[in-house]
């Protein structure tokens, strides 16, 4: 199940209390204070994890609690740590103040620990507050209480290209046939219902990886269809490949989806419409006049015409040269 967003109460621990305590032994019938520290408590901590691509972990048990810190004990004995709580989350996911829509933090590299909630100092103990005139000290500090707040994780995956088209237009087909992704394909609507990740290697052991979201359609950024609430997993990509269905039998015109596509993204805004970007005249394999190609480059101004490469994912002609370009495009910053 794919969840990337989640409502969540995070709650470092407490520290413990100082122990008061008076050595008790034989023949020292007035020792001095021996009541132990008490011990810090836990610290909460998030953790990239490249296994994970979902927060449903989240969805369903959002408290995020370390561990209180032990009281102090007599004989000087310092009272057990809190156990940290060490919360994996996929790279990409984001933690946000829900009232401000403040960032907290991003877990970006996976394996690199952030500290999000610090436990609270424990108390000292009674040992501490022995002067030559207070030998008999009968106080030890309470514990400092740990830290608790709501927060939001928020996922946005992370690629260097997001693919974005119509549904039915040939996206899952495309990161199936350049990379190791299996997406689910059919031909119904949003057959993709998640957002899917293909690494996709070239020669000289280069790779790109590849964001595959729900198909766009016309009404998007009103809230219409399923592609829209994606849209902010393209958001850290590097630049966008747009997928056109070019045969006979699309629903609508590559031209029109052109239109449809760019009018969404501008709408949508967050910087998507100025990527650089390659245009994916795909299924050229059921338009061999050329017309539907032809059609849609003559649509096109003279800058997004240069940008069209012809593809048939299903036969797998032009991937390489599309490969290539996109590779260069990626690695020359547009």
């Amino acid at each position: 199940m794919f969840v990337d967003y989640a409502n969540v109460i995070i709650g470092s621990g407490h520290g413990g209390r100082g122990c008061v305590s008076f050595r008790r032994e034989k023949y020292i019938p007035k020792g001095g204070p021996n009541g132990g520290d008490g011990g810090d408590g836990g610290d909460v901590i998030l953790i990239g994890d490249a296994s994970l691509n979902s927060l449903v972990k989240y969805r369903y048990t959002p408290r995020m609690f370390a561990k209180n810190g032990s009281p102090g004990s007599g004989n000087n004995r310092s009272g057990k740590r809190g156990a940290d709580l060490l919360a994996h989350v996929p790279c990409g996911t984001i933690l946000r103040d829900p009232e401000t829509e403040e960032i907290i933090c991003e877990i970006i590299e996976p394996g690199v620990p952030v500290l999000i909630a610090k436990g609270g100092k424990g108390g000292l103990g009674n040992q501490h507050f022995a002067t030559s005139t207070r030998q008999v000290p009968r106080y030890a500090q309470p514990g400092l209480p740990g830290v608790e707040f709501k927060a939001v994780l928020e996922l946005k995956v992370m690629a260097d290209i997001g693919l974005v088209g119509l549904p039915n237009a040939g996206k899952s087909s495309f990161i199936q046939a350049v990379s190791h992704a299996r997406p689910k394909i059919a031909s119904y609507p949003f057959t993709t219902l998640a957002p899917q990740v293909g690494v996709v290697e070239l020669s000289g052991f280069r790779t790109m990886m590849i964001a595959d979201i729900p198909g766009i359609i016309e009404g998007a950024a009103g809230g219409k269809g399923l592609g829209i609430q994606f849209l902010k997993h393209v958001e850290r990509t590097k630049m966008l490949l747009f997928v056109l269905d070019i045969s006979p039998f699309a629903d609508q015109s590559a031209a029109q989806a052109m239109t449809t596509l760019r009018h969404e993204i501008e709408a949508f805004g967050h910087g998507l419409a100025h990527k650089p970007c390659l245009i994916a005249a795909n299924k050229t394999d059921m338009d061999p006049d050329g017309a539907g190609l032809q059609s849609l480059i003559d649509s096109l101004g003279t800058d997004d015409a240069a940008r069209v490469m012809a593809i048939s994912a299903l036969q797998r002609t032009g991937l390489d040269q599309l490969l290539e370009k996109m590779y260069s495009l990626l690695h020359s910053g547009g």
